[in-house]
């Protein structure tokens, strides 16, 4: 980490305006302004360290094939500047594309469904098995689309799919119903070194061995599949849609640095020009910081106050995590 931090000049961050003549000191103390909500999300330019507006992003990135924002997922500042930048950059090409994890490729039929008018949105968040916190966070985006006819993608990949791979391995999708193993990407294990190393690293453990002999191992490959299928999903959207700039949604760790999704993307179509949002949570609210090694999580980063404490009690805790995956295994796989 530098130990140089790069200040936000004054209130600006706050009305996201750059700070144009302002000249980097060394070991100049932090002047961005406390961030009380966690809906303040300043934007940073990772090319030049400074502040930049939502609508100045949109403009640079006019040209991006597909802009790609990664969230913690149910930080309602993430999904307010998804929002902003929806808008923004729809004004800049209005040709635009939504895609979203939060839906499965197996319910596009279902998304498609309520954005002709034939289903109300309650009857799409049952039938399509939306998220939980869908109106609270993926409304705005899908609502914008619907008003001006957009099309929205639903990217990720089947959930009965990727828990059957999380506990079995990739044999399991040998076993799937034809139509939903038609639904799944070419190499849907397609992977990257340095992807595998973060997986790991993040899940506490090491990779060895293969399929059951290996839990972590299908978990990677379970989660690769998630990647593929995202990956798969835009490519198409670009195909069936040309000229399009695709809004990809998703959670932080399939797109920061470039890896995951990003970077299956990439390999897929080395040409394509791929603009990455990456949020960076700030330790202390009261006196927000970032440094230069923050801005290398994409080509610009949203700061972000963390969100309040899920639990004090750690035995609630493990008990809803515990309720998490034996509600998993209530799907049975084929």
């Amino acid at each position: 980490m530098f130990h140089r931090l790069l200040p936000i000049c004054g209130l600006a961050p706050l009305l996201l305006v750059g700070c144009a003549n302002w000249t980097p000191e060394p070991d100049a103390p932090p002047s961005l302004p406390p961030m009380h909500s966690i809906l303040n999300t300043p934007v940073i330019d990772s090319d030049t360290g400074l502040p930049i507006t939502v609508e100045a992003l949109a403009a640079k990135w006019r040209d991006a094939d597909v802009v790609v924002i990664g969230e913690l997922h149910g930080h309602n500042g993430a999904h307010l500047l998804e929002a902003r930048m929806q808008a923004a950059l729809y004004a800049e090409h209005p040709d635009q594309v939504l895609s979203l994890e939060p839906f499965n490729v197996d319910h596009q039929p279902e998304l498609d469904q309520y954005l002709a008018g034939k289903l109300g949105e309650a009857e799409m968040v049952e039938d399509a098995e939306a998220w939980e916190n869908y109106r609270a966070g993926y409304r705005p985006l899908v609502t914008f689309a619907a008003e001006l006819g957009l099309p929205v993608v639903a990217a990720n990949a089947p959930t009965l799919a990727v828990r059957c791979v999380g506990r079995e391995g990739p044999a399991a999708l040998d076993r799937l119903d034809p139509d939903l193993q038609a639904l799944l990407p070419e190499q849907p294990f397609l992977s990257d070194p340095n992807y595998r190393e973060r997986f790991f690293a993040a899940m506490g453990g090491h990779g060895s061995g293969s399929g059951g002999d290996n839990p972590l191992e299908n978990r990677y490959k379970a989660q690769l599949l998630r990647d593929n299928t995202m990956a798969s999903r835009i490519l198409q959207a670009l195909k069936a849609h040309p000229g399009a700039q695709v809004l990809h949604v998703t959670g932080v760790f399939h797109s920061e640095d470039r890896l995951g999704t990003v970077a299956l993307l990439q390999a897929r179509d080395p040409d394509l020009k791929i603009r990455v949002l990456t949020p960076v949570t700030v330790s202390n609210p009261t006196h927000p910081t970032y440094d230069a090694d923050d801005l290398s999580g994409g080509d610009a980063v949203y700061l972000q106050a963390p969100l309040p404490p899920e639990y004090v009690d750690q035995s609630r805790m493990i008990d809803a995590i515990r309720q998490q995956f034996a509600d998993a295994r209530d799907m049975e796989c084929p």
